[in-house]
């Protein structure tokens, strides 16, 4: 079987599925409220990242803020030299490194200039392959200065590209038309389909990059719905994750579904969590999913999707026809 590729931006083609960097980030906060998924231990998330290496992955996406600086340091050392590895990280919230709290945003040109040297610094890199807004909903003549700075920053070598997180179609259109706007990132899993935003990525054959491929580990096979998780992780509080598998009623209902459709997702010898990202490699032809991981074993099955591909059309038509059934 051709394991599954994607030509992008720069011309190469690479293997269509990438690495997310939130999880080995450790913890940060909101005021009280966590946003890192707790403790990691730094030298498994780095032999981590070799295994994904091993096993051919060469996109890895991270953001500043993740562990306030702390994800991009474990990115850098462990990619260091590594110029054949495409990396991608995000800027927009403002964070205090030693006490790990977020405190505010930037996106205006003057906290954009600041931001990207210090990404460059903590990654090891000269240059950022590709740069992401992370604030999703940015408007109007703020984009427009953003988006601009971003321009200017290709312009300059600091960066090859620039992209922009978010699940709102009438913000990331805004960019539209600009000559090194990219990629959009955005959820996408099979609870959560995406379909105005991938419209905009096939028309102007952009990158789509899907964060929660996996709806934050609950479509690994790993957990219950109803897991309780350590303070320190964002998953503690308000059953986050519910947002990241669509029009689900409550945990009862997601953990029903999902139990629906977990024997199709299995076909062929795949795992739970290698059947949702062959889903998506079957629904999307410009996506590139990026799961989290925090140990060698999660990065191996998550790499370990590519020798099966895409789920077949037949049980692709089951499980949307399970998920819809249960949406109505």
């Amino acid at each position: 079987m051709t394991k599954p590729a994607i030509t992008i931006w720069s011309g190469e083609t690479i293997p269509r599925l990438g690495f997310g960097c939130w999880a080995i980030g450790g913890p940060f906060w909101a005021d009280a409220i966590p946003v890192g998924w707790g403790v990691v231990d730094d030298n498994e998330s780095k032999q981590a990242i070799g295994a994904a290496l091993d096993a051919g992955i060469q996109f890895f996406d991270t953001a500043d803020v993740y562990g306030a600086g702390h994800s991009e340091r474990i990115v850098g050392e462990a990619l260091k030299g590594r110029n054949d590895i495409f990396v991608a990280t995000k800027f927009g919230n403002q964070f205090n490194e030693e006490n790990k709290q977020i405190t505010g945003k930037g996106a205006d040109r003057s906290y954009i200039r600041k931001a990207v040297q210090a990404s460059l610094r903590r990654l090891q890199r000269d240059v950022i392959d590709l740069y992401q807004l992370h604030i999703d909903d940015l408007d109007g003549a703020q984009a427009q200065e953003t988006q601009a700075a971003l321009e200017e920053l290709v312009k300059e070598g600091l960066i090859r590209g620039y992209g922009w997180s978010s699940d709102h179609p009438n913000h990331s259109r805004q960019w539209i038309g600009g000559k090194n706007y990219r990629s959009i990132q955005h959820d996408l899993n099979l609870f959560t389909p995406a379909t105005e935003t991938l419209a905009i990525v096939d028309q102007h054959n952009m990158l789509s990059i899907n964060r929660a491929p996996l709806a934050m580990g609950m479509l690994g096979g790993t957990y219950k719905i109803n897991h309780s998780f350590g303070e320190d992780d964002v998953r503690s509080g308000g059953a986050p994750w519910l947002n990241k598998m669509g029009n689900v009623r409550d945990a009862d209902d997601a953990q029903a579904r999902l139990e629906g459709i977990r024997e199709l997702l299995k076909t062929g010898g795949r795992t739970t969590a290698q059947g949702a990202l062959g889903w998506i490699w079957a629904h999307a032809d410009r996506a590139l999913p990026i799961p989290g991981f925090r140990t060698v074993a999660q990065a191996q099955e998550n790499a370990g999707a590519l020798q099966f591909g895409p789920l077949s059309v037949e049980t692709i038509q089951e499980i949307d026809q399970l998920v819809q059934g249960e949406l109505g």
